[in-house]
């Protein structure tokens, strides 16, 4: 099993490093460019982490070449996540990083789905609340251990297993949607109105139906299809090996899920235009899917989301291969049951009930909000008051340790200890007559 195919087990789609072995101590008559491998996304939450780890991964030379022997078993066995430990330290040293960044985006995801549910006064348990996802070790936040990538390898194998499950429910919802808007719409227009855009909608079907034969994929007129128009060779010299080399477009050995879906874009271009009101793309992309995986199911034999050479050839020897049948395609078949739109259409009844609670709710909290403000603005406006008149109060009082008054020359009159004593004996507030001996003032 090559090193491609066991990132496609762990990807579904390629990693932008090479997986063909290169041999050092060959020199090449001539320069030739490496094949680069398009980065495109698994679909997957945690894509760009996935990818860096093996990325890193195949830095190091041990596991590359342990990497390059793999086969399935030993990758959902867990046997290949054991030797992380003979890793170089340099390459250790950047999983951990890239697990602590992990750790802290989760961290931060979390927080967000927190704030959003109204639940901010819940107390946060990072440890208890990574446990939610699978694709790491929840318990040990700063190292990447085997186990990390054991249950890196095993949570991405089993979602990218029910990625076009999910892909495929994705699709039967956005129909039904389409229906129900369809019928709403309907709904709104008088008698007259509504005969008529039922028939200009019906006309647009048929027109959507009357395509050319849609050849079933994988089978022999379907890829004479491909080798006479795309490959501008004569279809009466069609030869599955060279076919297969031909679209090997990086030449790796095997033909992975994009490889695939590019020999049907001629099929599909029979029965979409992105130009017509009546073809829908998402009908487009929901085809291309089906038409991978009937090509996977009949031709991929050890399930590891490629096809090898030898499992081409042997496709092209099956009865099926030869078969003329044309494919079924979605304009021929519903994708939902009735009980299945009323089942949808009473689940948005329930989602447009509960935004309408949650906005009653909103406005209430508003209101209060208004009330509150409001009652605030008063508040601080009668503090404000208070500070003013206290500020008034305070200008208009005589300091306690104001100057003794003047004489009539501006001279200043000190009052006699004695005479302070006398007033305060007495009670009274009358001046007495200085000393004798001091000079008096006219």
């Amino acid at each position: 099993m090559g090193c491609r195919s066991v990132h496609l087990l762990l990807l579904s789609l390629c990693v932008a490093v090479s997986s063909v072995p290169i041999d050092r101590n060959e020199v090449p008559q001539e320069t030739k460019e490496e094949p680069q491998e398009e980065n495109m996304d698994t679909g997957l939450y945690y894509d760009r982490y996935l990818r860096e780890v093996i990325e890193v991964l195949e830095t190091d030379s041990h596991f590359r070449e342990k990497l390059q022997t793999a086969n399935t078993e030993d990758i959902k066995s867990g046997r290949l996540s054991k030797e992380l430990d003979l890793v170089g330290h340099h390459v250790r040293t950047r999983l951990d990083e890239l697990k602590r960044q992990e750790v802290s985006r989760l961290r931060m995801l979390l927080r967000a789905k927190l704030d959003s549910t109204n639940t901010q006064s819940l107390q946060m348990d990072h440890a208890s609340l990574l446990k939610q996802f699978e694709h790491l070790d929840p318990h040990n936040q700063n190292t990447f251990e085997a186990k990390d990538l054991e249950l890196l390898i095993s949570t991405a194998t089993k979602d990218l297993e029910n990625y076009d499950a999910e892909r495929h429910e994705e699709f039967k919802r956005y129909e039904m949607l389409k229906e129900h808007e369809r019928r709403e719409y309907l709904k709104g227009l008088d008698q007259e109105k509504r005969e008529q855009e039922q028939r200009r909608l019906d006309e647009l079907k048929d027109k959507h139906r009357q395509h050319p034969k849609v050849n079933a994929p994988g089978s022999v007129d379907q890829l004479r299809e491909v080798w006479e128009e795309t490959d501008g060779l004569d279809p009466k010299e069609f030869n599955p090996k060279t076919f297969f080399k031909l679209h090997d477009t990086n030449e790796d050995g095997v033909l992975d899920e994009q490889e695939l879906e590019a020999l049907f874009i001629k099929e599909l271009e029979k029965v979409y235009n992105p130009k017509n009101e009546e073809d829908d793309m998402m009908e487009m992309e929901e085809e291309r899917l089906r038409m991978r995986e009937h090509v996977m199911n009949n031709v991929d034999l050890n399930r590891d989301r490629v096809v090898s050479l030898d499992e081409f050839l042997k496709s092209t020897e099956k009865k099926e291969f030869n078969s003329h049948k044309e494919w079924e395609t979605l304009d021929m078949k519903q994708v939902y049951t009735e009980e299945e739109l009323q089942r949808f259409e009473a689940e948005l009844r329930d989602k447009e009930e509960e935004l309408k609670r949650r906005a009653v709710a909103l406005n209430q909290e508003q209101e209060v909000l208004k009330e509150r403000g409001k009652a605030l603005e008063a508040q601080r406006r009668e503090y404000q008051q208070a500070v003013l008149e206290m500020s008034n109060r305070q200008k208009g009082q005589q300091p306690e340790d104001a100057a003794p008054p003047a004489g009539p020359n501006g001279e200043l009159h000190f009052e006699p200890e004695s005479q302070k004593q006398d007033k305060v004996e007495n009670g009274t507030d009358i001046l007495v007559e200085p000393p004798q001996n001091l000079p008096v003032h006219t």
